[in-house]
């Protein structure tokens, strides 16, 4: 079957993490595409459908109220002979971390009582998301017979709560009937709730407080901060057995779950305005560090985990089949990027006590780096899948096709990532400065792994074309340098890898307009044979790729870069209605208005939404 996964950048949500429901521009779920009520890894409402008199009310405007709440204002139709639209419809739905709910209100301007028959009409569903992101058609055959009803086992269970609604069920369907008067000058509200729950998954709503929006400088700046907030509050979870220490889902509606890199990056960008998120983040990552080979899952000692899932999920995707077991570890980058968290946690002001009841994970994780992360013993960190079904290529750019030679054409691996090399340097002295702090010996040890690094990266990695000295993506199966012009180069600022010479020079082949999309930092040149703006890691603008170049750029005093693509990704986000979306295209800000999105995009997305704050370093907002 072909690989057709749904665009998502025409739908509208609500979302409280494991909970989200996805719908139409105007408020309808549809049973098309990734639209319905999902719980965990599973669609459990594929449509919900609402008509007055038999008829789809008329849409006029819809109102993002936050992550959790969004309202859709339709206008009914009373007389044929009066113009002015004199009674509303409005559904306001809101997501918890229990269930969906809607409330319905209809409000008259006529000057006589009106008689309607609202009818909603629900599909129960069972797809697992897997298969919703494939394009597949979703499950038939589910039966509901009651208000209650379990869509996967006996651990998964729903609840539909419709008190003033006359019920009635077939099959799989359920219908909702209110007949209702309005009085002149009147208002009828309406409301229905499905509660679900899902006994046997992994993740689980948090326990805690939630993330606050800091006041910032400026109106837009503080439109931007004030919805990203709002969407990372809706991507909050927590493991089952450990509750109490939350994390951010990486985003919705695919990655509704536990992802290293992506919960490190996310809590590491936000470190400016919260810091307890950094603490639980660090404590959840390290309740699963790894203990054990094993090639079928990727897991090793000391290694962080990739992500995890209620089971084994399975696609395919540009022909390559993938099998992921539902606790995976294939990631090359989360465990030097759990150590350089713990170290600018605590220097931010995470409390000693949590950073020292993580020393023996921090210990655990810099001996994973030199043992298992330098397969072959060349002083590089490298990745290769050793399952047969897993990622291809296990950095951020972990798509089959990510890691690209300047004319475009794919690299062999085993592959060692640029930036990650970055990020080995800058953990193994942030792991020895914590080493030190605390009284505890090896520092010496992994000072002297990092100057080694450093020497060795100098020597491998640097390339040069016409203008000028760059470093390569990466180093190939044959330790070859592939001179594609990427984005990665961005995340080796602010390392420490850099002398002054190699960071100027990196900042500007950034700011080159075969780079510097003037809304953000493509993932390639334009002068690469792979280069096509809409292209997933090979043309596209990441929001957080570009949030940490921001970062980088901060750190190593290029301030007015900084600025400059801060003002770029701020204006894509008033774009995107304030929410940053994951990715977006490549396309030139001079030729486009608004971005152009890139359609299979999540929205919220943990380490996009978080890249609001290096935004508003970069602009003085903070």
């Amino acid at each position: 079957m072909a690989y057709l996964q749904p665009f998502l950048h025409n739908l509208t949500g609500v979302f409280s993490a494991p909970v989200q429901a996805w719908a139409d521009p105007y408020g309808q779920i549809r049973d098309s595409g990734a639209q319905g009520v999902h719980c965990g890894d599973d669609r459990v409402i594929r449509s919900a459908v609402l008509t007055v008199n038999g008829a789809e009310p008329d849409w006029v405007s819809t109102q993002v109220r936050s992550a959790q709440r969004v309202d859709y204002l339709h206008f009914v139709r009373v007389e044929s002979n009066v113009a002015d639209p004199l009674m509303y419809l409005t559904r306001a739905r809101s997501a918890e971390a229990t269930g969906i709910s809607e409330q319905i209100r209809l409000e008259s301007a006529y000057d006589f009582p009106s008689r309607q028959e609202i009818r909603l009409v629900l599909e129960a569903d069972n797809t697992p998301m897997e298969q919703v992101k494939s394009g597949a058609a979703g499950n038939s055959g589910l039966t509901v017979a009651g208000p209650d009803w379990n869509w996967r086992d006996g651990d998964t269970t729903a609840r539909l709560e419709a008190p003033e609604a006359q019920i009635s069920y077939d099959g799989g369907r359920i219908t909702l009937t209110w007949l209702v008067e309005v009085e002149p000058g009147g208002a009828v509200e309406l409301g229905w709730r499905l509660g679900v729950a899902d006994a046997g998954a992994p993740m689980v709503a948090p326990s805690g407080p939630v993330l606050t929006a800091p006041t910032v400088e400026g109106e837009e700046l503080q439109q931007l901060l004030d919805r990203s907030i709002s969407d990372l509050n809706g991507l909050r979870m927590a493991t089952a057995d450990r509750p109490e220490d939350a994390f951010l889902a990486a985003g919705a509606p695919w990655f509704f779950t536990m992802f290293g890199r992506d919960s490190l990056i996310a809590a590491r960008l936000l470190l400016p305005v919260d810091t307890s998120l950094a603490g639980s983040t660090l404590r959840a990552l390290a309740s699963r560090q790894g203990e054990c080979t094993d090639p079928d899952t990727a897991e090793q000692p000391g290694k962080i985990l990739h992500e995890v899932r209620r089971g084994t999920l399975s696609f395919s995707e540009g022909g390559s089949g993938i099998s992921l077991p539902p606790v995976y570890f294939g990631t090359i980058d989360a465990t030097p990027l759990w150590i350089s968290l713990l170290h600018d946690a605590w220097r931010a002001g995470l409390p000693e006590k949590q950073v020292e009841g993580l020393l023996d994970q921090l210990e655990a994780a810099l001996v994973w780096l030199r043992d298992h992360g330098d397969s072959d013993g060349d002083g590089f960190l490298e990745y290769k899948d050793e399952s047969g079904h897993g990622l291809a290529n296990q950095g951020w750019k972990d798509s089959g096709d990510s890691i690209r030679w300047h004319d475009g054409s794919l690299a062999d691996g085993p592959i060692a990532l640029a930036e990650v090399q970055g990020y080995a340097y800058e953990a193994a002295l942030g792991g020895a400065a914590l080493l030190d702090a605390f009284g505890r010996s090896g520092g010496d040890e992994w000072r002297r792994y990092a100057a080694d690094l450093q020497e060795r990266f100098r020597d491998a990695f640097w390339c040069t074309d016409e203008l000028g000295p760059y470093p390569a993506i990466a180093l190939d199966s044959s330790k070859r340098a592939v001179d594609g012009v990427t984005s990665n180069m961005g995340h080796l600022l602010g390392t420490g890898i850099l002398n002054d010479d190699e960071a100027r020079a990196i900042a500007g082949r950034l700011m080159d307009p075969t780079m510097f999309s003037g809304y953000g930092i493509r993932t390639v040149s334009t002068t690469n044979g792979g280069f096509w703006p809409t292209r997933y890691h090979a043309g596209s603008v990441w929001s957080h790729d570009t949030g940490m170049i921001i970062s980088g750029l901060l750190k190593d005093g290029f301030t007015e870069e900084a600025s400059r693509l801060a003002g770029g990704l701020l204006r894509a986000a008033e774009g995107f209605d304030w929410r940053l979306p994951e990715l977006f295209s490549g396309h030139p800000a001079s030729e486009v208005w608004p971005p152009v999105p890139y359609p299979a995009s999540c929205r919220p997305q943990a380490w996009a939404a978080a890249s609001s704050v290096p935004i508003a370093q970069a602009l003085g907002g903070l």
